[in-house]
């Protein structure tokens, strides 16, 4: 389960709403007819794709939010946002509904959710994850990868540590390094040495208390597109930068948010596949051309869902350029956007799974890249320019 963090601290939001949200979402049961350009109804879709996240609405979530045509509806009990499926402002023939994760199912891994509640097509997955679970009761196939780059980060005081320029500097200076408890990269970390078993504390709950409360002693994990920035512009006992490094540049390359499904259901609608992963392709170049849409409709739902996550369209842009700042979204190896390298996560395979092994994970006898990630259904012209 990825854990987000709880930043449980006010922040005045200017939102720009789309003046189209609203309502329940339960209650509209037409289906959208296609317009000249992909018929996803045609594809074998079914009528509403359902989408399920990990987390709050926010802008890591942007791509899907792009597919939300106008006059959608939210439904505030359940956390989900439904509408018409479109794709370059044309309709697709079917529904599209966005479902929050984190709080909004209990904290509950989208893995389960997806074994859980047959409707949902596709979810959000991460390679280590689908290592982790692939010998085991959840297994799943991962269709396009909107994140080149896993978000992660370990996150440190600039000014305490001047000559910390990555993770494995921490070690040498013996800095507590605060993590969500279970967490496969940090097995990974000190198995290899990059840190030190003692220096690790798995209390961190998301929030920035302890960290603030350190006043700068201490490292902590976070998401390079959303602490950087909150830590910096909007908490008042803090207002400075923090150096960072992603996880992935320390080693730990697992692809996440990805979105995959469980194979019953990837085997199923095959030939809706070929089209929609097409689609969400398009969506992930359109949302970053042009985000100022998709994130008044994430606006919309988190004002809507009033579960106390606190999100602002300044976090929203911010988390954008950041994106495209780190290559967190960015073409593959092989020039297509979405697309899965395979040798990374061949590499990868070999790194985690002794891993998880020695965490009594099951991890698949013979595991390979092609069980846990497929290409077969990306369009490989669909490029960032």
């Amino acid at each position: 389960m990825k854990m987000r963090p709880l930043l449980g601290v006010a922040i005045a939001a200017s939102l720009t709403l789309a003046a189209c949200g609203g309502g329940d979402s339960s209650s509209d049961t037409t289906t959208p007819a296609a317009a000249e350009g992909v018929d996803l109804a045609a594809a074998g879709c079914p009528e509403t794709v359902i989408l399920q996240t990990d987390w709050n609405p926010e802008a890591e979530h942007g791509n899907l939010y792009e597919l939300i045509g106008d006059g959608y509806t939210i439904d505030a009990e359940k956390f989900r946002v439904t509408g018409d499926l479109v794709s370059e402002g044309k309709s697709t023939g079917v529904k599209v509904q966005v479902r929050a994760g984190g709080p909004a199912i209990g904290y509950s891994q989208v893995t389960s959710e997806l074994y859980k509640d047959p409707e949902i097509l596709l979810g959000f997955t991460s390679t280590d994850e689908s290592v982790s679970q692939s010998g085991g009761d959840l297994p799943t196939i991962a269709v396009v990868a909107p994140f080149n780059i896993n978000p992660q980060i370990i996150m440190w005081d600039p000014e305490t540590y001047p000559d910390v320029k990555k993770i494995a500097d921490l070690k040498e200076k013996g800095v507590k390094v605060r993590y969500f408890n279970g967490a496969a990269y940090m097995e990974y970390f000190t198995a290899t040495g990059i840190l030190d078993k003692a220096q690790t504390d798995g209390t961190y709950d998301g929030a920035p208390a302890s960290f603030l409360a350190a006043g700068g002693k201490d490292a902590q994990q976070g998401f390079g597109t959303a602490e950087p920035y909150f830590y910096e512009k909007v908490l008042k006992d803090w207002m400075k930068p923090v150096g960072y490094q992603y996880i992935h540049d320390a080693g730990w390359t697992a692809y996440a948010q990805s979105l995959g499904g469980i194979p019953a259901t990837i085997e199923k609608y095959d030939s809706c596949l070929k089209e929609l992963v097409p689609v969400i392709q398009k969506a992930m170049v359109s949302y970053l051309a042009s985000p100022e849409r998709a994130n008044a409709i994430v606006l919309d739902a988190v004002t809507q869902y009033n579960n106390g996550w606190v999100y602002d369209a300044g976090q929203a842009a911010a988390a954008v350029d950041q994106m495209q700042a780190d290559n967190l979204i960015a073409n593959s190896p092989d020039g297509t956007l979405g697309s899965f390298d395979i040798d990374r996560v061949t590499k990868f395979i070999e790194v985690a799974a002794p891993v998880f092994t020695s965490t009594g994970a099951k991890v698949k006898d013979g595991l390979v890249a092609e069980d846990i990630v497929t290409n077969k259904y990306i369009d490989p012209s669909i490029k960032l320019g």
